[in-house]
């Protein structure tokens, strides 16, 4: 959780920042309620600080004229990537930081001239982020833990989360962290496989940096071997597979994109090529129908590790090969 003391210190720079605040906005600025505003602000009348309150509908938030810090002083093209900086840390996946960015961009609209200033309220204004669906929210304490890491050059012990598989315990030596497409990585020897690996920060936890050190590789482009990895060829099925239902009562349940229908023996022989075998395993089950899987051995496969999961949250084990009961064996 961000830490309370921050989020005061950037009601207080955005009080600083502009002659009147609504609480509102403040509360939606820190995402936070409106009454854990007003904690903030009788936190900082506490702290001396002349903040006036106006109560009401349309209540408001000022400081009392005449209280400032000094500025402090940018180029225009300082101010213009600095705030650009700021605006793209929520679209990081970084959502913990958005009360320090808050303040941090308040200094600097505080610090700036009037002419640059309203330069920057018209970029706040006029410029949109698209990242996508795929932006993974990440924990910046981690990530920050992460970089000192990689900066002394230091083992990391974390926990890690992988898709379909249990938690293991990792002892890695990070070399880079990489953001690509929305998620952040660490690009790291991984002690446990004793060969180079990627992990999603979104899926670590638990780290902690141990006092051993490790000799970082020279010139390494852990972007170039990220990109090389994930987007690896991965291998195609051909899978033909019997289901014990007529063509015509497939209709609308089974989409005819890139997947052939035809009658076979009171049935449907269904053939299609895919990459991934787990959604299309799944898709089979949620048929609701018979089937009989003739192709790859793979699919086969799929079940048994399916089954496993499925027992596994039903609190009891398979008690025979679990792929008997889908593949006609």
């Amino acid at each position: 959780m961000y830490d309370p003391s921050m989020r005061v210190l950037t009601v207080l720079e955005l009080l600083q920042a502009h002659e009147e605040v609504s609480g509102a906005d403040l509360a939606r600025r820190l995402e936070v309620s409106p009454r854990t505003v007003q904690r903030y602000v009788a936190r900082l009348q506490d702290l001396g600080i002349p903040v006036e309150g106006r109560r009401g509908v349309g209540g408001a938030y000022r400081l009392k004229a005449g209280f400032r810090l000094p500025p402090l002083m940018f180029t225009p093209e300082e101010a213009l990537a600095a705030a650009l900086g700021l605006r793209t840390l929520r679209h990081l996946g970084l959502h913990a930081l958005a009360p320090a960015a808050e303040a941090a961009s308040a200094k600097l609209s505080r610090s700036l001239p009037h002419d640059l200033r309203a330069d920057m309220l018209a970029l706040e204004g006029s410029v949109q982020f698209d990242t996508g669906p795929w932006v993974a929210p990440t924990d910046a304490h981690l990530l920050a833990a992460l970089l000192r890491a990689v900066r002394d050059a230091c083992t990391v012990t974390f926990t890690y989360a992988a898709p379909d598989a249990p938690e293991t315990r990792r002892d890695a030596d990070v070399h880079r962290v990489v953001h690509l497409e929305g998620r952040w990585y660490a690009v790291a020897h991984c002690h446990l496989r004793g060969a180079r690996r990627s992990f999603r920060l979104d899926r670590m936890s638990a780290l902690t940096v141990q006092d051993h050190r490790f000799t970082p590789e020279p010139d390494f482009d852990a972007a170039a071997y990220l990109r090389a990895t994930l987007r690896a060829p991965k291998p195609t099925y051909q899978i033909s597979v019997w289901l014990d239902c007529p063509p015509e009562d497939l209709r609308g349940r089974v989409s005819t994109w890139g997947t052939d229908l035809r009658p076979d023996a009171q049935g449907t022989r269904l053939t299609t090529t895919r990459e991934g075998l787990g959604s299309f395993a799944a898709f089979l089950l949620g048929l609701d129908c018979d089937f009989r899987v003739d192709h790859p051995p793979e699919l086969r496969a799929e079940f048994a590790r399916l089954a496993a999961r499925c027992a596994a949250h039903a609190g009891t084990a398979p008690s025979g090969p679990a792929s008997a009961a889908y593949t006609g064996a």
